[in-house]
């Protein structure tokens, strides 16, 4: 018998505020969409995640990248730009996710070929809903090439 039930969407969630990691957490919990969602809290472990790297050898290629541009070390913003200029990263699409509101942050994540640029809200049901439109959006609406 053929197994017909969609895989698990793979998430990257890079956030280094284990709170925000919570909310996500639930908010993709309450999208009812089959996702496995890995967290990591740096900039430098999420490009060892993306490479399968060091402690990330086992790493699943990630469908969709959530990103904090406030990281400690290494920024969302080197992030950002080594995925979108390495050719077997560029096509995961990235969700810039932060708390800033810069107009610079904005123009500058463009810039590095991020693929939108959410600011989180401060209370949380509405961030509870903006991660389970993220889900639903890239999931249910957008068409990702897959994964090869």
């Amino acid at each position: 018998m053929l197994d017909t039930a969609p895989r698990a969407i793979e998430i990257l969630l890079v956030e280094d505020n284990p709170a925000d990691i919570r909310l996500t957490q639930e908010g993709l919990k309450e999208a009812k969409v089959a996702n496995n969602l890995q967290a990591v809290t740096n900039g430098r472990d999420a490009l060892d995640f993306l490479h399968q790297r060091g402690a990330f050898t086992d790493a699943p290629r990630p469908d969709l990248v959530l990103l904090d541009l406030n990281l400690p070390g290494l920024s969302g913003h080197s992030v950002l730009a080594e995925i979108k200029k390495e050719p077997n990263l560029l096509m995961i699409p990235v969700v810039v996710l932060t708390s800033s509101e810069s107009e610079a942050d904005i123009i500058r994540s463009y810039e590095e070929h991020a693929n939108c640029f959410i600011s989180k809200p401060v209370d949380f049901s509405s961030f509870l809903d903006i991660v389970a439109r993220i889900e639903s959006f890239w999931f249910s609406i957008v068409r990702l090439p897959q994964p090869g």
